[in-house]
């Protein structure tokens, strides 16, 4: 059976495979118990090894190579108890279709069923760091995916895999809205899901 670590170096390394990250970008981290475990600051996801990962209390201090982002990891599992992942990615079509800043809402069908709308959070670049952990954490209470507007992407889930889901499926849903758009058939797309309508994860 694999280490839950390997998983997540495993995963780090698909963001980056799949075009999800560059080399040196994004981070991930994975609950266990009353810690979690988190890439180090300026991980790169080529040779990133299980040795290299950082483990963090979720009350307490966090370690120095931590992740610049482990205080935002570390308010998302205080703020969902159910969350044992959180990946940090920055796809492209997912950041160019929200850089208006605007909440983005998928045409396809499965982007609607798993999200139907995904919360852009705004705030000047330089507030980042101060103000991202309580933001973001916010908002995954009650969606799974959030976009900080030209940042990237958050994904909490209650496994890797489900996470990674999260992540994968938003940027899937960002390309075929460009599609729609580069070919005219945004306006005739299916009518969305009526607003009752809860989608199942």
């Amino acid at each position: 059976m694999m280490d839950i670590r390997q998983e997540l170096v495993q995963v780090y390394r698909w963001l980056r495979q799949y075009g999800l990250n560059d080399s040196h970008s994004g981070n991930a981290s994975v609950r266990v118990e009353d810690e979690f475990w988190i890439t180090p600051t300026g991980a790169c996801a080529d040779t990133l090894g299980v040795d290299d990962l950082v483990r963090c209390p979720v009350t307490g201090e966090l370690p120095e190579r931590a992740s610049l982002d482990a205080p935002l990891h570390r308010a998302v599992y205080r703020a969902c108890p159910g969350a044992r992942a959180v990946l940090h990615s920055h796809g492209p079509a997912s950041i160019a279709v929200t850089l208006d800043g605007r909440d983005f809402r998928p045409v396809d069908f499965e982007g609607q069923y798993y999200f139907r709308q995904v919360p852009v959070i705004r705030m000047p670049y330089s507030a980042y760091v101060e103000r991202s952990p309580e933001a973001v954490a916010a908002v995954l209470k009650a969606h799974p995916v959030a976009v900080v507007c030209g940042h990237g992407v958050y994904a909490a889930g209650e496994s890797l895999d489900r996470a990674y889901k999260w992540t994968c499926s938003l940027e899937s849903s960002a390309r075929l809205w460009l599609l729609a758009r580069q070919a005219g058939t945004l306006d005739k797309a299916p009518e969305p899901f009526p607003a009752t309508t809860e989608a199942q994860p």
